[in-house]
């Protein structure tokens, strides 16, 4: 029989996170939950969880601040950001801070599970009453096609404002534009 997967649950609410925690431990999961940076930091050391799901906003702490801290300790976590506070460049710093997914609160137990176990590189930002939003790949890259056209089509420029090397910027966009799930 397969264990349960280990989830660190990261959230400044404690009634949210005490029923969220009761959720994920219906659908699978072996949960622990922090309150702050500090009790993350130190759960993750002891526990080794697979996943962690994280809000944004933790008190005094910054989630986004949080992520590369985490993954300093365990760079094979897969880490789900939370927020009520939903925005195409905070979703755009997630990721590049190495965050595998995005969703907007409110969001149910079923859709978080979802993104985490999504294994495909196509995550999926939750809009308000559960309505699927685009892929969060799209909104990078209609993000990074609205910098470029801003700086009227200079790469060095566009990379310097979204915090993007050159090179790496190229590759993104060498890529072909991200199709939506269920689109053909």
């Amino acid at each position: 029989m397969d264990k349960p997967e280990r989830l660190l649950l990261i959230d400044d609410d404690e009634t949210f996170a005490r029923v969220l925690a009761r959720a994920l431990v219906a659908r699978g999961f072996e949960v622990s939950v922090a309150h702050d940076a500090a009790g993350a930091l130190a759960l993750l050391r002891r526990e080794h969880p697979t996943h962690a799901v994280l809000d944004l906003k933790l008190g005094a702490d910054n989630g986004l601040a949080l992520i590369p801290q985490l993954l300093a300790i365990a760079p094979q976590l897969r880490i789900l950001l939370l927020t009520g506070y939903a925005s195409i460049a905070t979703a755009v710093e997630a990721i590049k801070r190495g965050a595998h997914d995005y969703l907007a609160k409110p969001v149910d137990a079923d859709a978080i599970v979802r993104a985490l176990r999504d294994d495909d590189g196509d995550p999926e930002l939750v809009a308000n009453g559960g309505e699927h939003a685009p892929p969060l790949r799209r909104l990078e890259w209609e993000h990074i096609q609205r910098v470029l056209v801003e700086s009227e089509g200079n790469i060095s420029e566009a990379a310097r404002r979204l915090g993007l090397h050159r090179r790496t910027l190229q590759r993104k966009l060498a890529k072909h534009p991200v199709r939506e799930r269920g689109n053909a």
